[in-house]
């Protein structure tokens, strides 16, 4: 498309319509490329955007071609190098200079920087999922299964993926989480977040493209988007060539690449919208509630505790205290306090008093006085509360633990839910009605892959927009593989 005009209409994949504005119209250039998207409207993707995408597939698909020459021992030399890079404290300071500057940057542009700002602790996550990849069996070449026939076999063996892409925001920890799909022998190309850019061209250029270099494998294997713009992840996940689609970050835009992806042909595992449901039963037991909710509050991340439902009416006051006094405790961690959704008819759970008084919440933008505890519609149980260091939960009671069942998947993203009781045939009951692919009964951040499974994680997928065909809430690097099927004469 060279021209566009005001006014022409264009059609999104399931049929709705949307008519070109005349400042869009205005912008548009020959080579640029418009996207109809049923949520976010029209997208549009400058040249320049399109080329930087298609140039790092390109070189990743090329990496990928030649990665079947490559043998298995030198995947694993790699994650040795990119491990002892970060090991390095000459280059982890540069990196730590390099990103202390993008933290003040997006500090300066109100943005949120929990997850951006490296540390001790993220360094030492990279270095042990690196290793963690290393240790893991690939499935590449493997022979899965086997059917014997009379004078022929039929053999299942795994094989690699392909050109794998990620756009993720602003977190440089998900780097090194996203070269687990060199491990079976995949290629991976990522778009990150303008804020984390910086760190991870530093990232990229001391840890990563010497690690390629040292092990033997083709310089594309790891190829990065080098784009601030949102159209560059758009572009990326345009490109009919990726053999799937990877994508970590906010509810809406994690929606909006996954259409686009969708669209292009490309299969997809979305990480966006999280927020941990927990519904309490009144065969709770005080002391497992109070340390299920302290030890999910410790941050926020997808798994945090966002919605808290008490069952029953009898003594639900008393576990709704015991909810308050762990949720003050996990703030008082950080030295803040804490901030209360109540859905509307369920006030009584929350002294009167917190509906009036004022306190100061830590937000991306800056500090901001509002009142302790706010009702809110029954809907917006779903909202996930994205806090910085003020932990943040939504309340609400139902008279059965049905209801609340019926709450969660109707109005969560369908993440986790956990149930605390005492009772043995509730938990039979809410795993079997709960639409969910992560279910406990207690704290709710075990909702990790090296936590749960003892594997380094690509990213958990929730229930938002149906059950994931073949594969766990967990993606990880053992996971991105197809199947190929051989036949084989009988020897004699």
């Amino acid at each position: 498309m060279n021209t566009l005009s005001a006014g022409t209409i264009m059609l999104a994949a399931d049929g709705r319509s949307f008519a070109v504005p005349e400042t869009l119209a205005a912008t548009f250039q020959a080579g640029d490329r418009l996207i109809a998207d049923p949520v976010a409207g029209l997208l549009h993707i400058p040249a320049r955007e399109l080329d930087r995408a298609k140039q790092a597939v390109d070189v990743a698909s090329a990496a990928f071609a030649a990665m079947h020459r490559v043998a298995d021992e030198a995947i694993v030399a790699f994650y040795g190098h990119a491990a002892a890079a970060l090991a390095d404290d000459a280059v982890w300071t540069e990196i730590a200079t390099v990103n202390a500057e993008d933290v003040a940057k997006a500090a300066g542009r109100g943005r949120s920087t929990t997850r951006l700002a490296v540390s001790a602790a993220m360094r030492e996550k990279m270095i042990d999922g690196l290793r963690g990849w290393a240790q893991m069996p690939s499935r590449r070449g493997a022979l899965l299964e086997t059917v014997h026939h009379d004078g022929f076999d039929i053999e299942l063996v795994g094989a690699a993926l392909g050109v794998v892409a990620f756009v993720f925001e602003g977190r440089p920890n998900v780097l090194a989480d996203a070269c687990g799909v060199l491990r079976g022998g995949n290629a991976v190309v990522f778009r990150i977040g303008s804020d984390a850019l910086a760190t991870a061209r530093a990232i990229m250029r001391l840890a990563i493209e010497p690690a390629l270099l040292a092990a033997g494998l083709p310089a594309g294997a790891v190829a990065l988007v080098d784009s601030t713009a949102h159209a560059a992840g758009w572009a990326l996940f345009a490109d009919a060539r990726l053999a799937l689609a990877v994508a970590r970050g906010s509810g809406a835009a994690v929606a909006t690449l996954g259409a686009i992806a969708r669209t292009a042909g490309t299969p997809v595992s979305l990480h966006g919208t999280g927020g941990a449901w927990m519904v309490v039963s009144e065969h709770a037991d005080d002391a497992d509630l109070h340390e299920a909710v302290l030890r999910s509050l410790d941050r926020k991340v997808c798994n945090t505790l966002n919605t808290c439902c008490l069952v029953g009416s009898r003594s639900a006051r008393h576990r709704a205290e015991i909810v308050l006094n762990a949720l003050r405790e996990a703030a008082a961690v950080h030295q803040q306090p804490f901030k209360l959704h109540v859905a509307k008819g369920s006030e009584r759970l929350v002294p009167p008093w917190m509906f009036t008084n004022t306190i100061r919440v830590a937000r991306a933008t800056g500090p901001a006085a509002e009142p302790q505890a706010e009702p809110i519609d029954e809907h917006d149980l779903g909202v996930e509360w994205e806090w910085e260091r003020t932990p943040e939960i939504s309340l609400a009671a139902t008279e059965t633990l049905d209801q609340a069942v019926a709450l969660f998947n109707a109005l969560s993203p369908r993440l986790v839910g956990s149930l605390i009781s005492s009772a043995g045939a509730e938990h039979e009951r809410f795993f079997a009605a709960l639409d969910a692919p992560f279910v406990g009964d207690g704290h709710t951040r075990w909702v990790d892959g090296q936590y749960a499974l003892n594997k380094p994680e690509l990213g958990l997928s929730n229930w938002q927009h149906g059950r994931l065909f073949g594969r766990a809430g967990v993606l990880t690097g053992d996971s991105v593989y197809t199947i190929r099927t051989r036949h084989r004469r009988a020897v004699a």
